[in-house]
C-alpha cells in the first residue's frame, strides 16, 4: 500500500470526523479510497455524498465509473452516469465514463463515437487511453497508437495510459 495515499486517507478519515456532511471531504475520501481498493468505502461516500448533495454530477459519475472500471454492476453504472449526464451535459469526463460504459457492456461502435467526442473536447490522457482501448479491440490498431502516442506527449507519466499502452502492446 502507498504510504501517501494511505496518509492522505487517514487525514481526510479525521476531517470527515470534524465535518461529516462536508460535500468535498466526502468525495475525496471516496477517491482515495478507491485508489486503495477500498471499494466499500468508496460506495458509502459516494451515496452519502449524493444524497446530501443530488446535484453533485462527479459523485454519480465516480460511482458509475468505478463500477464500469471493475466490470461490474454495469445496469446500475449506466443508470449513475446517466444521471450526472443530466446534470452536467457536457461534462466530457462524465462523457467518457459513458462511453467506458458503453464498452464494458460490448458496444464497441457506440463506445468509439462516445469517446470521440470526449477526446475531441477534452484530450485527457486517461480519455486517449479508453479511447485507444475501444479503437484496438475494433481492430484499428493504427489509430489506436496515434491516440496513444498524442496522448503520451501531453501527459507521458499518466498510470492509466502507460497501464493501457503496455496491456496491448507497443
Amino acid at each position: 500500500m502507498n504510504l501517501d495515499k494511505l496518509v492522505h486517507r487517514v487525514l481526510l478519515g479525521e476531517a470527515l470526523q470534524r465535518q461529516p456532511e462536508q460535500p468535498e471531504l466526502l468525495y475525496d475520501y471516496a477517491l482515495t479510497a478507491e485508489k486503495l481498493e477500498k471499494f466499500d468505502l468508496l460506495d458509502s461516500n459516494l451515496r452519502k455524498l449524493i444524497q446530501a448533495r443530488p446535484e453533485h454530477a462527479h459523485a454519480y459519475n465516480a460511482l458509475g465509473y468505478s463500477f464500469a472500471e471493475r466490470n461490474t454492476r454495469l445496469p446500475e453504472a449506466r443508470k449513475l452516469i446517466e444521471q450526472a449526464l443530466e446534470l452536467a451535459p457536457e461534462d466530457y469526463y462524465i462523457i467518457d465514463s459513458m462511453g467506458w460504459v458503453q464498452y464494458r457492456e460490448g458496444d464497441l461502435k457506440g463506445a468509439a463515437a462516445t469517446l470521440r467526442r470526449a477526446y475531441s473536447g477534452r484530450p485527457d490522457a486517461e480519455i486517449g487511453a479508453h479511447l485507444g482501448e475501444v479503437l484496438w479491440q475494433m481492430g484499428q490498431r493504427d489509430e489506436a497508437r496515434r491516440v496513444w502516442d498524442e496522448a503520451l506527449k501531453t501527459a507521458p507519466d499518466n498510470e492509466t495510459l502507460l497501464k493501457t499502452i503496455k496491456k496491448f502492446g507497443p
